[in-house]
């Protein structure tokens, strides 16, 4: 059943997945052919290369299966959180219940990409005065007005404060539209003062302590709110049994990021491994699913690298991806222009870091919610990209903006300055659309500008 490792197409794996069929592969529940989902519209697979591992399959259709789960939940009685923009700190919380389902409709802005525009949610977000000067996170609004790919939650919960402009008009708007919202407030993490009390937080940034008990609060407003929902009591050593499994996960995803960035040659494809980050925000929906799905792919990337198996050539350009494309083709160019992740920052890192499990089991989600690259400064930003490029060995920086988000206008520059003025790595940045069509050719310009530079560096 097993195969060396290489990128395939969708019409391969069916092929594959027949012979495997055969063979006796075991799948889960919402396992199949990866080529069904393009009859429910995922048109952009078949514009797509994908690892051709079992435990590829199982992300795929994981990933491709999360509507029929959260509606699956409604019917099995369970309730549905919509936690929307802190991505990684109150379904940490949610999950604590055993009768909560929590899940991110922020992850609506991916729909136009993998549908190809068909389900028409940013016509409806146009209709709704949020047009294309925002972020492609627009088609959340579409996808509430049509129910046509999520329930709608029994609770919406909403970070606000330090976080992306477009996103709170957007959620205002949504407001606007009927849907109560429970909001709650992020500050701008700041630097503590000369002589401040301050704590440590995960990534290796600090925040005045008092910054830490705000955001606890915070936070303490959003539990009670569940428990009012759950109709039970949430208590610390539940909330902390929570934050256990929660790193459970983020410790699969740190070895199988590190296995994927610093291995001699690549042993899993940019997409899948964009994929596996997203999971750890909400678990896809299904904590205990999400965890076995991420062991199934790092054991299959542990014998990769054992064997000496990789999937891009030997030789492929090392380079550092800063935030994530609105259209996943984008990153299958990357590879074919002869790039490979060597790091990576989704705007999530804190999510993937290690929540503290030791004292209060709020102050530690707190403390992790606070280490959110996007709530504090650029430069504190450009700066942990600086660190971890050098960790894994990158060999140049790709900066990915996003069309019409706010944050992308300056940031991008400012990540460039910094590396620029803490290494000599170059720094390239893109804007990728969320179906990339029209521009393939000039992004496959700078991307394979980019490599051939990188090589033309290594030369004596």
């Amino acid at each position: 059943m097993r195969q060396s490792p290489r990128k395939i197409s969708l019409a391969e794996w069916d092929t594959r997945y027949a012979e495997m069929k055969k063979e006796g592969l075991p799948e889960p529940a919402y396992g199949g052919r990866l080529s069904r989902h393009v009859n429910n519209g995922d048109y952009r697979l078949k514009r797509l290369s994908f690892d051709n591992s079992p435990a590829s399959l199982d992300l795929w259709n994981f990933l491709l299966t999360e509507d029929e789960r959260l509606h699956e939940s409604r019917k099995a009685g369970r309730k549905i959180v919509g936690t929307m923009k802190d991505l990684g700190t109150v379904p940490v919380m949610a999950y604590a219940f055993p009768n909560i389902t929590a899940f991110y409709p922020d992850g609506a802005w991916w729909i136009p990409c993998v549908m190809e525009m068909s389900a028409g949610l940013l016509r409806v977000a146009d209709s709704l005065g949020v047009d294309e000067s925002f972020c492609p996170v627009r088609a959340m609004l579409g996808a509430f007005v049509t129910e046509a790919h999520f329930p709608i939650p029994d609770l919406l919960v909403c970070s606000v404060g330090a976080t992306c402009d477009d996103f709170s008009a957007i959620a205002q708007r949504l407001e606007a539209m009927g849907h109560a919202i429970v909001w709650w407030e992020m500050p701008h993490r700041r630097t503590p003062l000369t002589g401040e009390p301050s704590v440590r937080m995960p990534g290796g940034l600090e925040a005045p302590v008092d910054q830490v008990a705000f955001v606890r609060g915070q936070l303490a407003k959003i539990r009670h709110v569940l428990e009012e929902l759950a109709g039970a009591a949430l208590d610390d050593d539940q909330l902390s049994a929570a934050i256990r499994v929660a790193n459970e996960a983020r410790d699969l995803l740190e070895r199988l990021r590190r296995l994927v960035f610093t291995a001699k040659r690549c042993p899993l494809p940019a997409t899948e491994l964009l994929i596996a980050e997203m999971l750890t925000i909400h678990f896809c929906s299904d904590r205990d699913e999400c965890l076995r799905v991420l062991g199934g792919l790092l054991a299959e990337v542990e014998l990769r690298v054992a064997a000496g198996e990789g999937l891009l050539d030997a030789d492929a350009a090392r380079i550092f991806w800063v935030n994530p494309v609105a259209d996943v083709r984008a990153l299958t160019l990357f590879e074919e222009c002869g790039g490979r992740l060597c790091g990576t920052d989704n705007m999530f890192l804190h999510a993937l870091d290690r929540i503290p499990s030791t004292g209060d089991p709020l102050e530690c989600l707190a403390m992790s919610a606070l280490s959110d690259p996007m709530v504090g400064s650029a430069t504190d930003r450009a700066l942990r990209i600086c660190s971890d490029a050098k960790t894994f060995g990158a060999e140049g920086i790709v900066v990915s903006r996003i069309p019409g988000a706010s944050h992308c206008a300056l940031e991008g520059t400012i990540i460039a300055d910094v590396v620029r003025s803490r290494s000599d790595l170059p720094v390239v940045e893109l804007e990728v659309p969320p179906v990339s069509d029209a521009f393939s050719s000039s992004l496959s310009t700078r991307m394979q500008a980019l490599v051939e530079s990188i090589k033309q560096r290594r030369r004596p």
